[in-house]
């Protein structure tokens, strides 16, 4: 334990350069080669970080001053992501997220149910989370090592599904997302673009960031919109002209300066996919690898950007009206992008489609959020969480809110059957996926031969 806590401790700044090297050996890449994408890639997740952290500490002061002007009087406070994966990782669970995380992987890649092996192992935090939660709710720990078995098989087959999306819209070849946040919410945008589609009038609205700044020209610019966006809600939040203007132009710098960093993140990255494929390919012919990623690669992207800024105000007038809502959403306000990253992909980049299925997903989450948050609040007092003064219950959109914890909780109340039954049903899709994948690369091959 006190080991996985040095890991854990390091962060992903650390932990990727580490695991990308030896990752990097172990697809035999020149070790020279391996050191240099670790380097990089931790280079530019500091760059990420360092501009989600502007984006952190620009709209967090506007998001709060927002609330008191709309006077929103709601008793469970979202503490944010920050606190959640404190929490998580402070459970007994917790403690053993990462073995299990890595054992699932590695046994799925190795039946070929899985094409993701994940590096992003900071992030299993998310699984520790609902086991955790479970083990509370059940007085059982068993029961809640089977839930994070069960999240972990989850958290991969999605990944796999939202791959061909990921690497098409997002131009990151050989990438996924086993992100516990992002990947659940695809599971929503699929039937929400059926949906959209079948409506006649709302199926032609074109609001991709390209259709945009085609109607809009220079003020359709991401970076413009980024101004435009960010002084609106610093109007929202009563703000003076100085501050509104700062903000504008803070959050024009985050929609400049989020895919830039993404760069040279990616700059690291593509050596060891390439040494990966190769390896892959000659040993599996017909089989692909992809390296499993933190979602933050995709967050800078336009689209999510301007969804996330038109998102805030909506989501805190949701919280204000929603019958049976009693979360303020505040902490985790700035981290809708990672909600609604791998919506984008789906909707092609349409920015109507996005907000409406953020503002209706979402909506959800805080009545997910508000049920779950006794348990929620007894999993910080185990794990010595200091509450916010005057504060007695808490929860969270990141992931109190997200749909696969509803499913591990109320999963949990049939017991082991209701678990593993969910854990089937996922199996069951990736082992279709996989016959899939055999039957599409057999027909290749006939034509090739042909």
């Amino acid at each position: 334990m006190a080991i996985l806590e040095y890991i854990v401790g390091l962060g992903p700044s650390v932990m990727l350069p580490v695991i990308i090297f030896l990752f990097g050996l172990l697809v035999k890449a020149s070790p020279s080669t391996a050191f240099r994408s670790g380097l990089i890639v931790g280079i530019g997740f500091v760059g990420i970080n360092l501009v989600i952290g502007l984006l952190v500490n620009s709209l967090g002061p506007a998001a709060k001053d927002m609330v008191n002007n709309l006077g929103v009087d709601l008793n469970i406070i979202d503490v944010g992501w920050p606190a959640t994966s404190a929490i998580s990782f402070g459970s007994t669970v917790g403690a053993l997220a990462i073995p299990i995380g890595l054992a699932v992987n590695m046994v799925m890649l190795f039946f070929g149910l899985t094409k993701t092996l994940n590096v992003d192992l900071w992030n299993l935090w998310h699984v520790a989370f609902t086991g955790a939660l479970v083990s509370i709710l059940t007085g059982s720990l068993a029961m809640g090592i089977v839930t994070a078995f069960v999240h972990t098989i989850i958290i991969l087959v999605l990944a796999d599904l939202t791959a061909k999306h990921v690497q098409d819209y997002y131009g990151y070849p050989n990438i996924s997302f086993p992100h516990g946040t992002s990947t659940p919410y695809y599971l929503i945008a699929l039937p929400m673009n059926k949906l959209f589609d079948a409506i006649p009038g709302v199926r032609n609205i074109k609001a991709d960031p390209d259709t945009i700044q085609k109607r809009l020209g220079v003020f359709g610019e991401p970076m413009v919109l980024g101004l435009i966006l960010g002084a609106f809600i610093g109007v929202l939040a009563g703000w003076n002209v100085q501050e509104v203007l700062l903000l504008g132009v803070q959050m024009a710098a985050v929609m400049l300066l989020l895919p830039r960093v993404t760069a040279i993140l990616m700059e690291g990255l593509m050596p060891i996919s390439e040494a990966a494929g190769d390896l892959v390919k000659k040993r599996f012919p017909n089989r692909d690898l992809y390296i499993g990623m933190d979602s933050a690669l995709a967050v800078g992207q336009p689209a999510v950007i301007a969804s996330t800024l038109l998102l805030i105000p909506i989501v805190l007038g949701i919280a204000a009206f929603l019958p049976g809502n009693r979360v303020l959403p505040f902490a985790d306000l700035v981290t809708i992008p990672f909600i609604i990253c791998l919506m984008v992909p789906v909707f092609r980049g349409n920015v109507f489609r996005t907000v409406v299925t953020g503002g209706v997903a979402i909506g959800l989450g805080l009545l997910i959020a508000t049920y779950i948050s006794p348990i929620f609040t007894t999993a910080a007092m185990n794990a010595g969480f200091e509450f916010p003064q005057g504060t007695n219950q808490i929860s969270s959109l990141v992931d109190g809110a997200v749909p696969t914890t509803a499913i591990m909780v109320f999963a949990s109340k049939l017991g082991y059957v209701g678990l593993l039954g969910i854990g089937l049903i996922f199996l069951v899709v990736a082992f279709y996926q996989k016959k899939k994948t055999a039957k599409l690369e057999a027909e290749r091959k006939e034509e090739y031969s042909a």
